[in-house]
């Protein structure tokens, strides 16, 4: 009998999933020649190549893909078995990527569960763009990612996360020359943002201002503060602000605001994966 051990399988599945070898080594904590020399040995086991190079992707061959296709369950199976008992002693590193509004309301309570329950996970936490978190989770270099929907792919599993109202807020003094007929310039996250859609909507068959853009939703709150325009801009993250008088409304609130997602890949067997992605489903981006 062919002697295949579990590292095996598990480096075939994860280079399948990820498609290079040195994206399997940095998920498996590994190096690049230990993932090659454990794919030779399976190759030597098993009597006939697994992959094949195309340019820097490692795409599997024919009889490859049917060992991934018949590996696969099992190997979700055996993770199941593994993990059920005892989640609060997982370990690993979790890729989580998020966008800012997300990242200054329900996340900082997220990560302070995961720790509380499950101390030897480590999250990995990147800030960007829907766009980007779209893109880096369909390339698998996250596994969990909070971003502004609806976001709808056959690729993704994604659950609602509820959802913020927008306000068009300016300095006292920007809103006092505003009321004196003075058009103030117009601020907005960057275009590929689900925030600037809903500002082109809301303004829809208005002569518009040039449009200046920020890409971080935090200091272009400040730029509107410090008197130098006016923006649409989410409640969560302007409350304090406006209670303290540095920030106004000054035109009606859009009807529709922004909703929020919990997501991750459609074929993720991962258990700690899946156990964080059902924790991130019960999340409400506005509690209040």
């Amino acid at each position: 009998m062919n002697r295949i051990a579990l590292y095996h399988l598990e480096t075939l599945l994860w280079i399948a999933r990820l498609g290079t070898f040195a994206a399997a080594a940095e998920r498996l904590n590994t190096t690049q020649p230990t993932i090659s020399a454990r794919v030779r040995e399976l190759e030597a086991q098993i009597g006939y190549p697994l992959f094949r190079r195309e340019g820097r992707r490692m795409l599997l061959t024919v009889r490859g893909r049917q060992l991934v296709r018949d590996t696969e369950p099992l190997w979700a199976a055996l993770e199941r078995t593994l993990a059920a008992d005892n989640l609060a002693g997982a370990r690993g590193v979790v890729r989580i990527g998020t966008g800012e509004i997300a990242a200054a309301s329900c996340l900082p309570g997220f990560v302070a569960e995961i720790e509380r329950d499950m101390p030897a996970v480590t999250l990995d936490i990147t800030i960007s763009l829907t766009a980007q978190l779209l893109q880096d989770l369909l390339g698998a270099t996250s596994d969990l990612v909070f971003l502004a929907g609806p976001a709808a792919s056959p690729g993704l599993q994604t659950a609602s996360i509820g959802g913020v109202a927008l306000q068009w807020l300016a300095s006292p003094a920007t809103a006092a020359a505003m009321r004196n007929g003075a058009t103030p310039p117009l601020w907005s996250l960057p275009r590929q943002s689900p925030l600037h859609q809903v500002m082109l909507e809301t303004l829809s068959g208005e002569a518009l201002p040039a449009i200046r853009t920020c890409n971080n939703a935090r200091m272009l709150i400040d730029i509107i503060a410090a008197g130098q325009g006016m923006a649409l801009l989410p409640e969560t993250m302007t409350r304090e602000a406006v209670a303290g008088g540095r920030l106004q409304e000054v035109w009606p609130r859009p009807k529709r605001g922004i909703e929020f997602q919990a997501a991750i890949r459609a074929e993720e067997s991962d258990p700690l994966v899946l156990e964080l992605f059902r924790r991130a489903a019960g999340l409400r981006i506005d509690p209040r």
